[in-house]
Parts: structure tokens; C-alpha cells; sequence
């Protein structure tokens, strides 16, 4: 789970463990007793916590083996309400129905990293603690270090252009491709002095290797697709009546997830002067929320890393879910690795 998105903080910044947004996350999720609420992105817990103290049963999954065996305290203490299961989120309806539930009340997704993985030097998600060039949520695939070393230099550079919204993303690649030829690129502390030193740094407080870990993380863990994957596993899973919240911290992520609801709220397309208005397929969602939830000053104060935190939340129709188009939410084409 994540636990904030300020791009500074994300990258390396200091900071503890806190659920954001967890009261308005409870207000729109709404779990009463007997429901079975599935936490796609269990972390440290907080979400699954309070969704147990509202007396539902929680189905709470996570790609990392770490943030599952720290909860299994919790798990025990559940009196069998709360299960874990190590996954990707994208899969959470398959997970689900293994576990005997066709259908669940709720789902809520926290998308991002967490503060446990960031403060874990050998995970390799942070500059501010030197570790090996990992970034893997999980444990399987391949590594930025496999990323930076080996991707042919336009490729790398739209991954940072794109996953990175970095402007000075051809510069970055090319001073990685030539840093590379001297030997492999490792550590976190190593990649981010290349790109300090291809690009400068700025007047504001943002380190500028902050956009190109950002960039490659969600590469390595491919969460554009995995986040898309997962509205469309919400949408085939949820019963009539169930929510979906989403707490997102990137313009990235928030986009695909504003698309999709969009999409599937929509009960009429386009309409002008020039072309009238035509029916859609019924939709699958009823918004809970115009727009989006923001943290107000006092979460901001006492968790900084909430600062770009949007809440959007969601109640399923009866209408039979729809094949996704990825393009249309946005989730972009990328370079095959």
C-alpha cells in the first residue's frame, strides 16, 4: 500500500507508515458486518484494520512476501476474518473465487509504493539508502538494473519520458548508455549520481533522479497495466451494490482509473451540433464522487506524503462488465523488455 505521492517523497524522502485517506476511504467503502471487502494492496494493513473493526471479512492481497508475513499477526488475531494471499491485485476476482467468492461487497486499491519498501535499502526503490538496483514489488522478473543496462537508449528514453514525465528524458538515457560502458550500473546511489550529473539540479527541493526511479519502477512492475487489469477485475468481481475506491498519487495512475469510471458511468457519448448524442452499453459503475477526494490540510500537515493523494470512488451497477480498451484509459504503449 501506498503511502503518498509526493514525487520527492516517493523517490526517497523519510517517512513512517500512515493509511491515507483512511476515514473518507471507510465512508465510501462502507463495510457493514458479514461483507467481504477485498484489499487489493494490503501493505502494512491500516485499510484491512478498519474494514475488520467495521466487522466485514477482508480478502487482503499483495505482490510483496514481505508485507504479507508482517501481517500475520493481524491474520491470526482476525479469528479467521481477514486472509492474506501473496498476488498481484490485476488477478483479485481469479483470487477471490479460489477462495469461494464469486462475488465480494467492496474493493479498495491504495496504488503505489509504500514507505516499508522505500526504507528498505535492498529493496532499490530509494536513492536516499545506496541498495542494489531492484525495484521489484515482488520478487520475479527482471530488475531496473536489467532495465538500465541493457535497454537500447530510445527506449529507455521514452520509458523516463512517459512513465517519468520527464522533459530531459534523452538526456538521462544517454548519460546512463554512456556511464554503462564502463561497467555495469548497480546501485541505486550510483544510477541516481549519472542522472544528477547528466541533468543539474534545479532550485526546487525535487532531486532530479526522482523521475527516472519513478519511471522504471513502474516499469519494472508494469502498474499502469496491473492498475488497469485490476478496475477490470473490480468491475467483473463486485455484486450489484458493492463499491470500489481508489486512492491514487500520480496524474499516471489517476488518469487511467477518472478514464475508466468515466467510461463506465457514461449513459451517453459525445452529442453536438454536428453529431447528436448516441447510447452507450449500460453502465457498469455509478459515481460516488465528482471529481475527486483530497486530504485536507490537517492529513497533509501530519503526513506530508498525502499531499497528492485523489480519492475516486465508484457503485456497481447490475450490467454485465465489458472488455477493456487500455488505450482509451490511458494506459500508454511502452517499449517491449
Amino acid at each position: 500500500m501506498s503511502t503518498g505521492g509526493d514525487m520527492g517523497n516517493v523517490a526517497g524522502g523519510p517517512a513512517r507508515h500512515v493509511s491515507v485517506l483512511l476515514e473518507e476511504v471507510m465512508r465510501y467503502l462502507a463495510p457493514a458486518a458479514g461483507d467481504v471487502i477485498v484489499d487489493g494492496t494490503f501493505g502494512a494493513g491500516g485499510y484491512s484494520r478498519a474494514i475488520l473493526a467495521a466487522g466485514a471479512n477482508v480478502i487482503a492481497i499483495d505482490r510483496d512476501p514481505t508485507a504479507i508475513a508482517a501481517g500475520r499477526a493481524t491474520a491470526e488475531a482476525s479469528a479467521g476474518r481477514l486472509t492474506l494471499v501473496e498476488g498481484r491485485f490485476s488477478g483479485l476476482d481469479a483470487i477471490a473465487a479460489d477462495l469461494g467468492h464469486e462475488r465480494v461487497d467492496g474493493v479498495v486499491m491504495d496504488i503505489g509504493v509504500s514507505s516499508m519498501q522505500l526504507d528498505q535499502a535492498e529493496r532499490g526503490f530509494s536513492f536516499r539508502h545506496d541498495g542494489p538496483l531492484d525495484m521489484r514489488m515482488g520478487d520475479e522478473g527482471l530488475t531496473a538494473a536489467d532495465v538500465v543496462n541493457t535497454m537500447e537508449p530510445r527506449d529507455l528514453a521514452r520509458i523516463i519520458a512517459v512513465l517519468g514525465e520527464d522533459h530531459r528524458a534523452r538526456a538521462v538515457a544517454s548519460a546512463i548508455a554512456r556511464a554503462r560502458e564502463a561497467g555495469p550500473i548497480t546501485t541505486t546511489a550510483r544510477l541516481a549520481e549519472i542522472v544528477e550529473r547528466a541533468i543539474g539540479r534545479s532550485t526546487d527541493t525535487i532531486h532530479p533522479a526522482t523521475r527516472t526511479f519513478q519511471a522504471l519502477r513502474i516499469f519494472v512492475n508494469r502498474e499502469l497495466d496491473e492498475l488497469a487489469d485490476a478496475l477490470a477485475a473490480s468491475e467483473r468481481v463486485l455484486a450489484e451494490g458493492g463499491r470500489l475506491v481508489v486512492v491514487a498519487f500520480h496524474s499516471l495512475e489517476d488518469r487511467i482509473v477518472k478514464r475508466f469510471l468515466a467510461d463506465r458511468s457514461a449513459t451517453r457519448f459525445g452529442g453536438s451540433r454536428h453529431a447528436p448524442a448516441r447510447e452507450v452499453a449500460p453502465p457498469t459503475f455509478e459515481l460516488l464522487v465528482r471529481g475527486t477526494v483530497d486530504p485536507g490540510e490537517d492529513e497533509i500537515r501530519f503526513n506530508p506524503r498525502a499531499r497528492s493523494a485523489r480519492l475516486r470512488a465508484a457503485r456497481r451497477t447490475a450490467a454485465p462488465p465489458r472488455a477493456i480498451d487500455r488505450a482509451a484509459i490511458g494506459v500508454p504503449s511502452l517499449p517491449q523488455f
